[in-house]
């Protein structure tokens, strides 16, 4: 049996902050640069230009030093006033997030609860829009690391727009962009956000936000305080090639060689990996005896959510993989001690998965639920080798 030792690198399975590959390492370890020069704001276009591409906008890209939740707040701050009636459409842990930040600033909000587990429907969506009064922002979570359901957004995108009151389209892309298909332009999304540490592959320190022209113009009216978030302040600087306020510079050096990657990978061949490897994971996950938490159709490419078998108690589980170098995350919130995640997002290939999933099957054999290891692996190498000829 392997166990984990301090020298040993661990196979980290969570949804982030995700593994970081080698380039990206010796990148951040760069020396120093003037975050006033040239360099930056060499370094700063690069990085905002390649994003833009990669998720189908010509708008602004902008780079702010903090966390995927900083630019969640960022994204209420600057579309939004005190009083303004918002849906949130809340599937999980981070749609409930957003729900709470929009309140916190004083947003009149009103929930579209989907039981934790399945996605929104668009049509249940439309409906509500078209008999309530008119909305001013529609929030709403792309990828629910929570519970490893994917929402249909283009569908849900459509049906927000032909909401009255045309209101505004807000997304926490955080744990999808870059790993699955998300057309910012073609399908009408006003706003979404980011974060250097899921599927762009950089350390935690920098938050993303696109933003769309309708959303510019909201920021225009946009009365809830805000300093530090300011997009307005954010793209005045960048227009000179910095940021206003001090950048995570190491991380940005990290996350130009992120983007470098999936740029010459390209979309199609980016989302058909993130596809097939996550068929694999929850293929085999399935034949080591577990029960995934989200419905066919709707499984998330970045992350899977799995019900822990019953009598299984999470914590000793945990640490016995740990101790095997296997490190997953557990559940959140409602849901803490009963589900495992899975994470499968950026620099990520079978090896290490089919490794995870044989750890993964390893273990639960040792606590009482026993499961063929090498048969588990198998089954999800076949479905992720399909998976890539299907595509």
């Amino acid at each position: 049996m392997r166990r984990y030792h301090a020298g040993m690198e661990q196979n980290l399975r969570i949804p982030g902050p995700t593994p970081i590959p080698r380039e990206v390492r010796e990148a951040q370890s760069a020396p120093m640069i003037d975050h006033r020069g040239t360099e930056f704001a060499a370094l700063q276009q690069e990085i905002t230009q390649g994003i833009a591409g990669l998720i189908g906008t010509s708008g602004d890209v902008l780079l702010l030093t903090g966390s995927g939740s900083g630019a969640m707040e960022a994204a209420v701050v600057n579309t939004l006033s005190p009083g303004d009636r918002t849906l949130v459409v809340t599937i999980g842990a981070f749609g409930d997030r957003f729900a709470k930040i929009a309140q916190a600033f004083g947003a009149g909000v009103e929930r579209f609860e989907v039981p934790w587990g399945e996605p929104a429907e668009p049509e249940a969506l439309r409906n509500h829009l078209s008999s309530r009064p008119p909305y001013k922002a529609v929030l709403i979570t792309h990828n629910e690391t929570s519970t490893g359901v994917l929402n249909p957004l283009h569908e849900i995108a459509d049906a927000v727009r032909a909401a009255p009151g045309n209101p505004l389209l807000v997304v926490d892309g955080i744990s999808g962009l870059g790993a699955m298909p998300f057309e910012m332009g073609a399908w009408g999304v006003d706003l979404v956000v980011s974060a250097s540490q899921k599927a762009w592959m950089a350390s935690p320190g920098i938050a993303i936000a696109a933003v769309g022209e309708r959303a510019w113009q909201a920021s225009e009216q946009a009365q809830m305080p805000r300093f530090y978030w300011d997009f307005r302040e954010a793209r005045s600087w960048a227009t000179k090639g910095q940021t206003p306020w001090t950048p995570a510079v190491s991380v940005l050096f990290g996350l130009r060689v992120g983007v470098q990657r999936l740029v010459a990978e390209g979309t199609e061949r980016t989302w058909a990996r993130h596809g097939a490897v996550a068929r694999g994971a929850q293929a085999g996950m399935e034949a080591a005896g577990l029960r995934l938490v989200a419905p066919l159709g709707h499984r998330s490419p970045t992350v899977t959510a799995a019900w822990l078998p019953e009598g299984l108690e999470w914590s000793p589980f945990n640490a016995t993989m740990r101790a095997r170098g296997l490190v997953i995350a557990g559940g959140q919130g409602q849901w803490s001690g009963r589900i495992l995640r899975f994470g499968h997002m950026g620099d990520v290939e079978w090896q290490e998965i089919g490794d995870a999933v044989r750890v993964l099957a390893e273990t639960l054999s040792e606590f009482g639920h026993p499961t063929d290891a090498s048969a588990a692996e198998a089954a999800g190498r076949e479905a992720f080798e399909s998976a890539l000829v299907a595509r």
